[in-house]
């Protein structure tokens, strides 16, 4: 079990490799990501929506990063590949806990992976959303509105869930505004970024 929780730590210790590829100065880490969906998952009002299902699933679904890495496209990965070493990873995890949960943990990971639940399709777009909400808090850290743009052009078309989409109109909103005004007005001086930039994770 001990060995289990092991792997969470070492999630904190796992950049994202987009950001990394990017030159992003001090990039989050994995397990960053994870705790943010998660508490995306908890503001869900959708009384259709299982909300700690959703929960679940966002800290567990990239728990497999902890033995491979965080795979990013530019990688030149299968899919396929990519895949199979993190459903290797997940087998080894899940393999440290105890009858039961490990069938739960084992079972959210592939639930997520094959998105066969509308809780597991949600959390794929806090995923997401996720990824354009750093991208937008590191342009503005830089001073370099639109610096990021790619992140933002992945995610074309996969929004869904109208609670997900108001979130994603009002971040574009506010993106807009940074491009327009120019980086003097977005919170990129050297005081703005101190006191905007989250502190160090515990």
């Amino acid at each position: 079990m001990a060995a289990a929780v092991v792997h969470c730590v070492l999630l904190q210790r796992v950049p994202r490799t987009g950001w990394v590829y990017r030159g992003v100065k001090d990039p989050e880490s994995v397990s960053d990501h994870m705790y943010r969906m998660a508490m995306m998952s908890l503001t869900i009002t959708d009384p259709t929506v299982d909300k700690n299902r959703c929960i679940k699933l966002a800290l567990v679904h990239d728990l497999a990063e902890s033995i491979v890495g965080d795979i990013a496209p530019s990688d030149n990965i299968s899919k396929e590949e990519k895949h199979r070493r993190e459903e290797e990873a997940m087998r080894h995890i899940s393999a440290l806990l105890p009858d039961g949960l490990r069938q739960e943990i084992y079972g959210l990971w592939e639930e997520f992976e094959n998105q066969s639940s509308d809780e597991a399709r949600i959390v794929k777009q806090f995923d997401l959303l996720d990824m354009i909400l750093q991208a937008h808090e590191y342009e503005e850290l830089e001073g370099a509105p639109g610096r990021l743009q790619e992140f933002f052009d992945s995610t074309n078309g996969r929004f869904q869930h109208p609670d997900v989409l108001k979130l994603v109109a009002s971040l574009n909103d506010e993106r807009q505004r940074c491009m327009t005004a120019g980086a003097k007005d977005c919170g990129n001086s050297e005081g703005d970024a101190a006191s905007s930039k989250p502190g160090p994770t515990s």
